[in-house]
């Protein structure tokens, strides 16, 4: 047998031989930066992030003035599909930024006629609802779940989950419910994205045809059409102001 040479023998320094200080910095930064990242990620930053967002889109939409559009028309540099894609992304875009619906859908009648003005309208209407409720889902919904704890808001949030469908077409064929309240409400609820898109598209379409009609037919204010149209935008408000007033008054009998 050989004899043991303790010289040439390797080393390996246990943990405890290792200086503190050595370890001790490594940790520290690492617990900082996951601390950082998790305050980062939090709900309630990324819904300060959400208002941020929204509150610098509304000062854009304040600066741009997006009812010269009605008085200036479209920039001569776009024609065709292409200026009918831009007004559908710029729609979506001022909806996000809550420009009220009624004056794009009067300047895409105004801009592009019926047909390509309806369709433009109701891309961007669909577009700007989309983009308001992966916001509000991906930024909102963790940080405001938790206080639906009031009777009314849970149950309009349990309508909203488990009646989706249904519910956001009945919000966006009654004239008295906000475009942008209804798709951030959507959002920090259950509802799921098909069911949400497709009541949006059903449920704007008499509404917004209505006004582009109105926008295309503004030259000749006496033609039937537009009396046609004006008649379509008036009634259904009037109908949901006088629902709400008898709902409200019976509320108040209780």
């Amino acid at each position: 047998m050989h004899g043991h040479d303790p010289a040439t023998e390797l080393t390996v320094p246990s943990a405890a031989a290792v200086p503190p200080a050595t370890v001790r910095p490594a940790r520290a930064r690492g617990g900082l930066a996951a601390r950082c990242t998790r305050v980062l990620l939090s709900p309630w930053s990324r819904f300060a992030l959400l208002v941020a967002l929204l509150a610098g889109a509304a000062s854009c939409v304040l600066l741009f003035q997006p009812q010269r559009l009605l008085a200036d028309g479209w920039p001569p540099q776009l024609g065709g599909a292409a200026a009918t894609l831009t007004f559908a992304v710029a729609y979506g875009l001022c909806t996000v930024a809550f420009v009220p619906r009624p004056l794009l859908n009067l300047a895409a009648g105004a801009l592009f006629g019926s047909q390509f003005g309806l369709a433009a309208a109701l891309a961007g209407t669909v577009l700007g609802a989309g983009a308001a409720f992966g916001l509000g889902r991906l930024l909102g919904q963790d940080a405001l779940r938790p206080l639906l704890r009031g009777r009314w808001l849970k149950a309009a949030d349990g309508q909203l989950s488990r009646h989706g469908f249904r519910s956001m077409l009945a919000a966006r064929l009654f004239p008295g419910v906000p475009f942008w309240a209804a798709n951030y409400c959507a959002a920090v609820s259950r509802m799921r994205w098909p069911a949400f898109l497709l009541a949006t598209a059903l449920g704007s379409l008499p509404n917004t045809a209505a006004y582009v009609v109105a926008g295309a037919r503004a030259a000749s204010p006496t033609s039937p059409v537009f009396l046609i149209a004006v008649a379509a935008i008036a009634l259904p408000a009037l109908a949901g102001t006088v629902l709400a007033w008898r709902k409200r008054h019976h509320l108040r009998a209780r």
